[in-house]
């Protein structure tokens, strides 16, 4: 579960004019949904190439295209994320056009099927992650402080007393299982959905990343997640951010 359900479409989906207008003849297949209604498609070109179109419904303010393509912009000079093409908004909603990109979700059959592949090249897609972004040179916060501070006065209480930092990172920001992509090998290739990438606690997206396993793949994976990131679990960090996540 990312901080916004979403899954493959099971019913019909209606295209937005908008999306038929940048596939420019190009195959249209509705690939996610969200419950605030938006949609991600796949545009295949006669030749191969793929593409993929997300579109909002105008007035979503929870869903911020123009964050997520800056992030795109600074993180991809870092790590593997999707190009962006295009974007903007009409009176109907707003897009952002990416470039296709190597791999698979991690929650596509193949991986749901192998779900311990998965999880470890989860964790070690996580680890690269915040090896290879520079947190001085980030524009972007995903801090604690500013995340708490948001809380109703009861979350605010709930969520129990801030722990300390262990490791200042630039964190994924939504690190569920269907934001890593993976190889036919079962390696992580690239990571998508970053709009809310900043500087944060490394066990803000830890304490989720192994969340969002047991949503995805049952219970019994979270050992091969912390082995591919490298590191013991600290449980009361992953109480913390897990509390603090879903009160958010």
């Amino acid at each position: 579960m990312s901080r916004v359900l979403a899954a493959a479409p099971s019913q019909p989906v209606v295209v937005p004019e908008r999306v038929r207008l940048l596939a420019a003849g190009d195959d249209v297949v509705p690939v996610w949904r969200n419950e605030l209604g938006g949609l991600t498609f796949r545009l295949s070109s006669a030749a191969g190439a793929e593409r993929y179109v997300k579109w909002v419904p105008a007035g979503t303010p929870e869903l911020d295209l123009d964050a997520e393509a800056e992030r795109l912009a600074w993180a991809g000079r870092y790590t593997p994320v999707p190009r962006v093409l295009d974007q903007g908004a009409d009176d109907a909603g707003a897009w952002l056009l990416t470039a296709g990109i190597p791999g698979r979700s991690a929650v596509d059959p193949r991986w749901l099927a192998h779900p311990d592949t998965a999880a470890r090249a989860i964790g070690a897609g996580l680890r690269a992650l915040h090896d290879a972004l520079p947190v001085d040179d980030c524009p972007f916060s995903w801090g604690v402080d500013d995340r708490v501070s948001r809380l109703s006065p009861d979350a605010r209480a709930q969520v129990g007393d801030v722990p300390a930092v262990d490791r200042l990172v630039v964190c994924h920001g939504d690190p569920c299982a269907p934001n890593t992509l993976l190889d036919d090998d079962g390696r992580w290739t690239a990571h998508v959905d970053l709009d809310a990438l900043g500087v944060a606690d490394r066990w803000a997206d830890l304490a989720v990343a192994s969340y969002s396993l047991e949503w995805n793949y049952g219970d019994g994976h979270e050992p091969a997640f912390f082995d591919g990131y490298g590191i013991a679990p600290d449980a009361e960090r992953i109480a913390f951010y897990r509390r603090l996540w879903d009160l958010g």
